[in-house]
């Protein structure tokens, strides 16, 4: 449970925005404190969250052993609208570089909140840019699922959140060690996920919709 469960929420993690937005909190004039309200967000909405897909899948009774068709079911439908997303994203990508925004379009909502940073609006840059995804449903999925006492699904659910959120602690972490340094290596980083982030996100999400409708039809043959 724990290995597929960190693996998924691994892959889900995978979501350049976030630690874009890390990179912009961490170059501003208090980046620690704006850093860590994106992280108090980023754990809330996570957690929350979290909480709320395992107790419904416990609900459901789904980790019983005469619930394997709908368990694996759900696995299978997962994948699917996983790899739906993918295909979604992939041709949303290939329009915008076929016709890139126009400069004078209004910026997204998280994008003028990290162009202004302030620490009322950090917490809610971080429940934005957490919110559940592909990944981190389909980690709990396997958490909620699995036939586990109470203390294995509590430890399981809390790497799992410390998993989805490492792109808002891990830059805080390596901050308060060596600040500057990393200052520098973040708005280096910011170029190429510049370029490549898209194809980063998009092969993130296809790869747990494979992972997820392999797993699934597997366990219903």
């Amino acid at each position: 449970m724990y290995e597929q469960a960190a693996g998924l929420a691994a892959l889900g993690a995978l979501y350049p925005p976030a630690l874009l937005i890390a990179a912009v909190y961490l170059g501003s004039t208090r980046p620690r404190t704006m850093a860590t309200l994106y992280l108090v967000g980023a754990v809330l909405i996570t957690a929350i969250s979290g909480v709320v897909i395992l107790v419904v899948l416990r609900a459901t009774h789904l980790s019983l052993a005469t619930h394997h068709e709908p368990r694996y079911g759900l696995r299978l439908g997962l994948g699917v609208l996983a790899l739906a997303g993918a295909a979604y994203l992939t041709v949303r990508e290939r329009r915008r570089r076929r016709h890139p925004p126009d400069a004078a379009k209004k910026p997204g909502l998280v994008t003028r909140m990290a162009a202004h940073p302030r620490r009322r609006t950090a917490v809610v840059a971080g429940i934005l840019l957490f919110a559940p995804g592909a990944g981190f449903v389909a980690a709990i999925q396997v958490i909620g699922t699995a036939n586990a006492g109470l203390a294995s699904t509590t430890g399981a659910l809390a790497v799992v959140v410390l998993i989805d959120v490492a792109f808002a602690w891990l830059p805080l972490a390596v901050h308060l060690v060596a600040p500057d340094r990393t200052t520098r290596a973040l708005k280096a980083l910011d170029s190429w996920l510049g370029a490549h982030g898209r194809v980063v996100l998009i092969a993130a999400i296809a790869a747990v919709g494979l992972i997820l409708v392999l797993d699934g039809a597997i366990g219903l043959s």
